[in-house]
């Protein structure tokens, strides 16, 4: 579909055209008592329209074209599908059309606004990442918060589909699936894809039936990322390391990745991913089935103490293998622990409740959300530049879905925001 298409749905839909602008070829006005429901998928655009022409009252579907050769351009008049359209809206009426049954459709030119045009044209061109940016000052603010709200749920929705695909590739597996996210977001963005093929790489049954030793779990995880085949570290933590791995690795099968897939440029020593591997096998051989003890807790500061511990100590004065540095505590920080809880915990209790249908625990979620502080990223302070300023962990959540879904796509037609500034009656987009 062409910009201009879409331009003239969204014109349509939101009735945008000047009030007595519609009238057929053959001269007949044109009153919209319902413009119909927009239909995203195959079929006529806009279904169960209800219009008057002239004096008589029809109801049935509309088609929208840029042109009316675009009618037998795409097939219509040979689809019996596009019998029960009773008007078909263009922005340049150059034929007749007829349904698969010869029958001739009423046609209407649909005009497209100047101030519709070129602010669309403004949003959906410019270079900026946030092309609206300098026109959301006048968006209503109660707007803005409904639609925060809204977006945060869609978010949750779409990770709630990412979620059960990996329950289908788990064999219905909570446990399997939490272990896989909670890993990949102890990459904390940088490394979350290495992360996540550590968690693929490694199942968890497998480290549940150590448990009890942290030097075995660390040994599995360690061994699998790769950072256990440097031969001149000497030191009698990393050899034992080393060792247990190799019994390990034969005795389950495995198959280790390579070191050089988890980044440490641009990272501060404290986020190195051999610390996070550390931190990720504590916290692993502490909690057990951490699921479990997720769905069981709904009191913010037990979840925070489920992932809040320390690595071993070997680590209080280790930032990597063979590298000794001033001791000091590398527990989960405050921020670190926010971030697992936010990208974690509340999209699995949001997405428990949507797989049991259960209300109360898509709630427990929302609610986790509005407990935390928000994010602090590129996306939140771009957004804080032009006046929207997250109150928690909610507002981020949003923010990050508007950036990603509807600003980096162009989405503008379909985006609240958008749309108040494109149907505003005053000045339009410059």
């Amino acid at each position: 579909m062409t910009s201009q298409e879409q331009l003239l749905h969204y014109v349509w839909k939101y009735r945008l055209y000047p009030h007595d602008a519609l009238v057929t070829a053959e001269g007949c006005r044109v009153e919209v008592i319902d413009p119909g429901m927009h239909n995203l998928h195959a079929g006529p655009d806009f279904f169960n329209a209800k219009i008057r022409i002239g004096d008589e009252m029809w109801a049935g579907n509309v088609e929208i074209h840029r042109t009316s050769a675009d009618w037998f351009l795409h097939g219509h008049h040979l689809d019996p599908a596009y019998n029960s359209v009773i008007l078909h809206l263009v922005g340049q009426i150059n034929r007749e059309v007829v349904n698969a049954n010869g029958e001739q459709i009423p046609q209407c030119l649909l005009p497209l606004p100047d101030k519709v045009r070129v602010s669309a044209e403004y949003l959906l061109h410019s270079d900026h990442p946030l092309p609206c940016r300098d026109f959301l000052y006048s968006v209503d603010k109660r707007l803005i918060r409904s639609f925060l709200d809204s977006l945060c749920v869609e978010r949750m929705e779409r990770k709630s589909g990412d979620i059960f695909s990996h329950l289908k590739r788990f064999n219905q597996s909570w446990d399997e699936v939490f272990y896989v996210m909670l890993s990949r977001n102890f990459g904390f963005g940088l490394n979350s894809h290495a992360f996540e093929r550590l968690a693929l790489s490694l199942p968890f049954h497998d480290i549940q039936r150590h448990n009890d030793d942290l030097s075995m779990v660390e040994a599995l995880l360690f061994g699998q990322a790769g950072m256990l085949q440097d031969q001149t570290v000497k030191e009698p933590y990393y050899r034992q390391l080393q060792s247990d791995y190799q019994f390990l690795k034969a005795k389950y099968g495995l198959k280790g990745m390579h070191a050089y897939l988890f980044k440490k440029m641009r990272v501060r020593p404290c986020s190195f991913p051999h610390v996070r591997i550390a931190q990720l096998a504590a916290l692993l051989q502490r909690s057990g089935r951490l699921f479990s003890c997720i769905l069981e807790t709904e009191e913010i500061g037990r979840l925070k103490d489920f992932f809040r511990g320390e690595p071993s100590a070997y680590w209080s004065t280790h930032y990597a293998f063979g590298k000794e540095s001033p001791k000091a505590s590398k527990s989960l920080g405050a921020a670190s622990l926010d971030l697992l809880l936010i990208n974690t915990v509340a999209p699995i209790l949001f997405a428990y409740g949507k797989r049991i249908d259960s209300e109360a625990f898509c709630e427990r979620g929302m609610r986790l959300l509005a407990s935390l502080k928000p994010e602090e990223n590129t996306v939140v302070r771009m957004f804080r530049q032009t006046g929207i300023e997250p109150a928690c962990a909610i507002d981020s959540q949003a923010l990050i879905q508007l950036k990603k879904e509807y600003c980096d796509r162009r989405k503008c037609l379909f985006c609240r925001m958008g749309h108040s500034i494109l149907s505003a009656t005053q000045t339009s987009v410059r």
